[in-house]
């Protein structure tokens, strides 16, 4: 799934839209689908947006020392199960086992990842589950070719690099 900023051209209403792809979105709009919730026009383009691309939980900055009379920051991730309601910490446990599951299931093919899922798509190489490693860009171009990919929810080393 992918979500567009899109604004109506006559009177500039801007509103959100969400496609399963950037083709979707060409296809729904050709076809004068996609119109302004506002306004009701059909004269619909993407507006310009910057994507969100969230940091690596690895990459945080260091908790910084409060100052006098400040409450402390948050402790590190970590930690942050202390801070959250067991329901909370339950669901992220059993995201983790569920993905450390999938995991053993399948195949890791590491930089390879965006060249063996599309030749999986087109029908040029036998289907299975694989997971790996790619770049935004590469993720981004898969998803707008129609291939399902998603990142890992709970932080993973690869094989070749645990100790």
């Amino acid at each position: 799934m992918i979500v567009f900023d899109l604004h109506c051209a006559p009177l500039g209403h801007r509103f959100e839209g969400w496609f399963g792809s950037s083709t979707d979105f060409a296809a729904q709009q050709e076809r004068g689908l996609v119109t302004c919730p506002t306004c009701g026009t059909s004269a619909v383009t993407k507006a310009p947006m910057a994507p969100a691309v969230g940091r690596k939980g690895n990459s945080l900055p260091a908790p910084s020392a409060p100052a006098p009379g400040q409450v402390a920051p948050p402790q590190a991730l970590s930690n942050v199960a202390a801070s959250l309601p067991p329901e909370a910490v339950a669901m992220l446990r059993a995201v983790a086992a569920a993905q450390a599951e999938a995991i053993k299931q399948s195949t890791w093919v590491g930089d390879r990842f965006a060249e063996d899922v599309r030749a999986m798509h087109y029908g040029e190489r036998e289907e299975v589950l694989v997971h790996g490693r790619a770049s935004p860009d590469d993720a981004e171009a898969l998803r707008e070719e129609g291939i399902m990919v998603a990142p890992l929810l709970v932080p993973f080393t690869p094989p070749d690099e645990v100790n």
